[in-house]
């Protein structure tokens, strides 16, 4: 096994023992981060039904300057803080995907508090 899929394989192992914990509903729906190369996306989970509620991504028009680094982030946190606020939702749980707590993921999580959501 060489050093990416040691990589791949230890995420996904993280994303497995982060989701037994983290459960969104209506009320407080789950906050999904993935990020790849090229894009970032995030959406607002809705575990119990099954469905999404927002969604946001840098592949959107005001957002496509944005790239997948702290600035982009940050961009992504703010659109998305302000779509959950405008249908209504004050509190989210945060699902960092298996992903470090660090970086792009924290300034995306510390943008989407700054809207005024409470994880």
């Amino acid at each position: 096994m060489n050093k990416v899929e040691r990589k791949i394989k230890a995420r996904e192992g993280r994303k497995v023992h982060i989701r037994k914990r983290v459960v969104g509903s209506v009320e407080r729906p789950r906050v999904c981060v993935y990020k790849s190369n090229m894009r970032l996306y995030v959406q607002a989970i809705d575990d119990v039904a099954g469905h999404t509620l927002v969604a946001a991504s840098t592949l959107e028009k005001e957002l496509k300057d944005a790239k997948p680094n702290i600035a982009g982030g940050e961009k992504l946190g703010a659109v998305m803080g302000e779509r959950l606020k405008s249908k209504g939702i004050s509190k989210v749980v945060f699902d960092r995907n298996g992903y470090k707590y660090h970086g792009v993921v924290k300034a995306l999580a510390d943008a989407i508090r700054k809207a005024g959501l409470e994880f």
